[in-house]
């Protein structure tokens, strides 16, 4: 699967053509300001490594990896979503998206999200979906609340926690203060949220 198509977006996956699309927006302070305190990632670390990682995908499970958003009307970018497995369990997945803040407040988390939810549940082999955000997000937390996921736990996410995200990286990372959060959403419990 090398596309997904909702109302109003094209999640397609990601190209080498994309580093200075994903300079741009982790170089936004208000994109990054719950995952570094607002800090850009370096251009380096996308092309060496986030890039890559972005660009590879599973054969076997389509839906998995990372997303380029667009418009369905035009190639412009606008974020990314991405479902990854969970190291420690092989029937779970973390959900994950990051859009520019021009269209932020549109529904386009919501929507991406709700096609990526979909597709894998209809692929059968992820039982369970997570979320994690900052506490003070309520933007995001939002998000997950419509697409039916349930607040899980609080828990604060450990330097180690913060690199296994391998979606940002930089050496100048202002921690908050708070607790972040984990929202849910079983497989069993998504069709009353179509």
């Amino acid at each position: 699967m090398d596309e997904l198509v909702t109302q109003r977006l094209r999640l397609r996956r990601f190209t080498s053509l994309d580093e200075d699309n994903l300079v741009e927006l982790d170089g936004d302070p208000a994109v990054m300001r719950y995952l570094t305190g607002g800090s850009p990632t370096p251009r380096a670390v996308i092309r060496n490594e986030i890039l890559p990682l972005f660009m590879s995908a599973d054969p076997k499970a389509p839906s998995l990896g990372f997303w380029a958003a667009e418009p369905l009307a035009e190639r412009e970018f606008l974020g990314w979503f991405s479902l990854r497995l969970d190291a420690d369990e092989s029937d779970s997945a973390s959900l994950g998206y990051r859009l520019k803040k021009r269209v932020w407040g549109q529904g386009f988390a919501t929507e991406g999200s709700r096609a990526l939810i979909r597709a894998a549940f209809a692929e059968g082999h992820i039982e369970r979906l997570r979320a994690t955000t900052y506490e003070d997000n309520a933007a995001s937390i939002s998000v997950m609340q419509k697409l039916g996921m349930r607040f899980a736990r609080s828990y604060r996410m450990t330097d180690d926690d913060l690199q296994a995200v391998d979606t940002s990286r930089t050496e100048d990372v202002e921690r908050f203060p708070g607790l972040d959060v984990e929202y849910v959403l079983e497989r069993s419990d998504w069709p009353e949220h179509r």
